[in-house]
């Protein structure tokens, strides 16, 4: 493929990039900018710029990455989580659940407690996305009883929720990862450990001086610990490995049965409560669909393939290669927003990457997942972003200044590529 096809099959996300940086610093805020009408010019330039098929062929292209079942899957998810949300709310759910974790953890420990919380349970049940709907909720009510910011009380939870996604058995990315290198799950884990336990322990240190000047407005009712019973069973339902779909709809079954047995609402009520929660989910699943589109649109043209080749056409050491396999999978990343989806694509030549010049399997398997989880960690458009910022009614990039857990595993990879360490994986 030429450079300039293979830029003309890009450019689509190019152009998203530059017009959202470029209206931003125009308008002087960030969040002045919907980012579903730069998705949609972008998705409009994608289909317009697909030269050589019929307006048709361009259009169905778009449509199946805006439908595609991994999609489709995320937006089942976005309108059951916004739904549980929103009746727990209503029910008196959040408040109960905040008011018990502020009861039993100390004020100036809050920070590093949701962040150890979100690393738990997100490595107990293999999936950030979960680890998002089930936390961020009791986080945003914790900040505001708190004087602490909201924004960085979110990011705390999407970024511990990376840990598990990272580290997991059971994470997709780990699955993948292993079965692409070829190596055993136990080994990739250790190899990984090595890399991503410092930065989580400075981050831990960052909040817990961050945490320091966190108080707590006093609680003086009683914790209404019926009200605690939904999230709990949310809770262990996830770490005891059930589907993320099956889990919230326990969870608005739930909070709808304690809601009228207690009084919070009634039958109406709570249907109203989730058709509320449903419709504040809009926003995020049209953000969801055009991005799939354009995506899909990307990845027919080329655009993917032709990035793969140029990265991989300078390699001449065991460094190089490394950077390499790091820089596919980051850039593969951005394209789908789909870190999961982002291995699969680059796996196999990450393999032939590694085989040829003498990187460890191990490593090369952690150096995939890694970066995967730091990219995905900081993309606006990302699933567990979006999700997140719906949760905590902000917008994604009010968050993205907190996020230091995802940068900080890419810090430490890099530093793993270029430092060959952990020696033993080098």
């Amino acid at each position: 493929m030429s450079n300039k096809k293979g830029l003309l099959a890009l450019s689509p996300l190019i152009v998203f990039i530059l017009l959202y940086v470029s209206l931003s610093v125009i308008a002087g805020d960030f969040y002045q900018v919907p980012i579903t009408v730069i998705f949609m010019i972008s998705s409009i330039y994608a289909v317009i710029i697909s030269g050589g098929l019929p307006l048709q062929k361009r259009v169905d292209i778009f449509s199946r990455g805006a439908s595609s079942s991994n999609l489709l899957l995320m937006l089942w998810i976005y309108v059951l989580a916004g739904a549980f949300a929103t009746t727990a709310k209503e029910m008196g759910c959040i408040d109960a659940t905040v008011n018990f974790t502020l009861s039993i953890l100390p004020s100036n420990l809050l920070l590093p407690g949701l962040f150890l919380s979100a690393c738990f349970i997100s490595i107990s049940i293999g999936t950030s996305v979960g680890t998002v709907v089930a936390l961020v909720p009791i986080a945003v009510g914790i900040a505001s009883l708190t004087n602490a910011n909201v924004a960085l009380i979110t990011a705390i939870i999407v970024g511990g929720a990376y840990f598990g996604d990272n580290l997991s058995f059971i994470s997709d990315t780990t699955v993948v990862a292993t079965s692409t290198q070829g190596c055993r799950m136990s080994d990739k884990f250790r190899a990984n450990a090595f890399i991503v336990a410092p930065a989580a322990l400075v981050i831990l240190i960052i909040y817990t001086i961050m945490g320091t000047g966190v108080c707590v407005a006093h609680i003086s009712h009683q914790v209404a610990i019926v009200k605690v019973l939904p999230y709990l069973v949310v809770l262990i339902a996830a770490i005891c490995g059930m589907n993320v779909m099956g889990v919230l709809v326990i969870g608005v079954i739930l909070c709808g049965a304690i809601g009228m047995i207690e009084g919070s609402y009634s039958l109406l009520g709570w249907l109203g409560a989730m058709g509320k929660g449903i419709v504040g989910m809009g926003e995020l699943i049209i953000v969801a669909m055009l991005a799939g589109g354009m995506l899909e649109i990307i990845r027919e043209n080329g655009g993917i393939d032709y990035i793969i080749k140029k990265l991989t056409s300078h390699i001449n050491s065991k460094r190089g290669a490394e950077l390499s396999i790091a820089a596919l999978v980051s850039f593969v990343n951005v394209c789908t927003a789909n870190n999961t989806i982002a291995i699969l694509t680059v796996g196999g030549i990450a393999k032939k990457i590694g085989d040829r010049f003498g990187v460890d399997n191990r490593k090369a398997a952690s150096i995939l997942d890694t970066f995967s989880c730091a990219v995905q960690g900081l993309l606006p458009y990302g699933v567990q972003m979006l999700l997140a910022a719906g949760l905590a009614n902000l917008s994604p990039m009010e968050i993205l200044p907190y996020l230091f857990y995802p940068i900080a595993i890419g810090i430490a990879a890099l530093f793993a590529i270029f430092l060959r360490y952990p020696q033993r994986y080098s």
